[in-house]
């Protein structure tokens, strides 16, 4: 499976998927997503797969988010239940490879991006990447990636700070807390990702197979606590209007900025 905005290429065992939208930062609809949850089901389910890596096109970003163009539009609660309900389904699909998955990120993970890049068992940037949480800055709840995906790794304290803020971490700071697992040169990225995803995918396939589905089951009540919680909050926040008006006020200022 190929299309304009997901490209795949195979390396010796390793899939590399390529997030293609650089224009928008790589920003995801719901249907981008969609065909990216059942690329990653096919490469799993493919024997001659050993490992994965998720990068994004371009220089600017691994992946900034749910792309507002999309979201804005949504008129209440009940397009924020399909929203989250197909969030969760696309999550899930990544927790379901049980083979060795790797970020590599080559600029901003922002958002569901920076979630996403979290779901992966690995991450490899360089001393330009950022990575953060800024829902809150655009009136969304954020709900899902702290509690359902990052506090096991950073902690209450932190993912406060980073949730509240809205705030970006540099790659110094994300290598410290354990976000980043290594920093490279930016032109390394991508080959060192690959040489990891090598060297993980080789790995016992039987015992790693079940190392990832024991780490899956244990954290599972977490994860859907987190989007029983968000379901509500997000049904709330998009009836009352406040992040469709964030988003419009983004829109505006971005396109200020662009005629100045």
């Amino acid at each position: 499976m190929e299309n304009r905005e997901l490209l795949l290429s195979h390396e010796d065992g390793v899939a590399v998927i390529t997030l293609n939208k650089p224009e928008r930062l790589n920003a995801w609809t719901g249907a981008m997503r969609a065909d990216l949850g059942r690329m990653l089901a096919e490469v799993g389910s493919n024997d001659a797969v050993r490992a994965v890596v998720v990068t994004g096109a371009g220089e600017r970003a691994f992946c900034s988010g749910q792309d507002f163009t999309e979201s804005q539009n949504f008129e209440g609660g009940a397009e924020a239940d399909r929203w989250l309900a197909d969030i969760k389904s696309f999550y899930e699909t990544i927790r379901d490879v049980e083979k060795p998955t790797i970020a590599a990120l080559n600029g901003i993970a922002a958002g569901s991006g920076f979630q996403v890049a979290m779901l992966m068992d690995y991450r490899i940037g360089h001393a330009g990447v950022t990575m953060g949480q800024p829902e809150l800055n655009n009136g969304i709840p954020s709900v899902v990636g702290p509690w359902g995906v990052f506090a096991p790794h950073l902690g209450v304290a932190r993912s406060m700070d980073l949730i509240l803020t809205g705030r970006m971490m540099n790659a110094k700071e994300a290598r410290h807390t354990g976000l980043l697992n290594e920093i490279v040169p930016a032109g390394e990225v991508l080959s060192r990702s690959i040489a990891m995803a090598r060297e993980l995918g080789a790995k016992p396939p039987i015992a790693l197979r079940l190392t990832k589905r024991a780490y899956r089951e244990a954290t599972q009540p977490g994860f859907d606590h987190a989007f029983e919680i968000a379901e509500e909050a997000q049904r709330e926040a998009f009836a009352s209007g406040e992040p469709q008006r964030c988003m419009e006020e983004f829109f505006r200022i971005r396109a200020a900025r662009k005629s100045a």
